[in-house]
């Protein structure tokens, strides 16, 4: 399934992060994992955000997604199914 992963980061972990240069090791640990098709980084309430659309192949597949960003980074997680329109039209077609 299709999920949309937002990641917001606590500042003062992100920060020391960046300062020592973790942030990058962080991203790129999950990112192998879980294969996005899309990553945008922004920021959301004040907070360096992170938006990932990736296939979550089964609900076990969350903990290796999301602990990193709980762990080292102390942020706020939260997982969306999203469709893009190809699955609007597939599933509008079964109305």
């Amino acid at each position: 399934m299709r999920v949309l992963l937002t990641v917001q980061m606590d500042t003062e972990k992100a920060n020391k992060a960046i300062t020592d240069r973790t942030l990058p090791n962080t991203m790129k640990a999950v990112f192998d994992r879980i294969k996005p098709e899309a990553a945008y980084f922004g920021s959301q309430e004040g907070m360096r955000t992170a938006y990932i659309v990736f296939d979550l192949k089964d609900a076990s597949d969350i903990p290796s997604a999301a602990e990193p960003f709980f762990q080292d980074l102390g942020a706020k997680v939260t997982f969306v199914p999203v469709m893009n329109f190809d699955d609007v039209q597939a599933g509008l077609q079964r109305l």
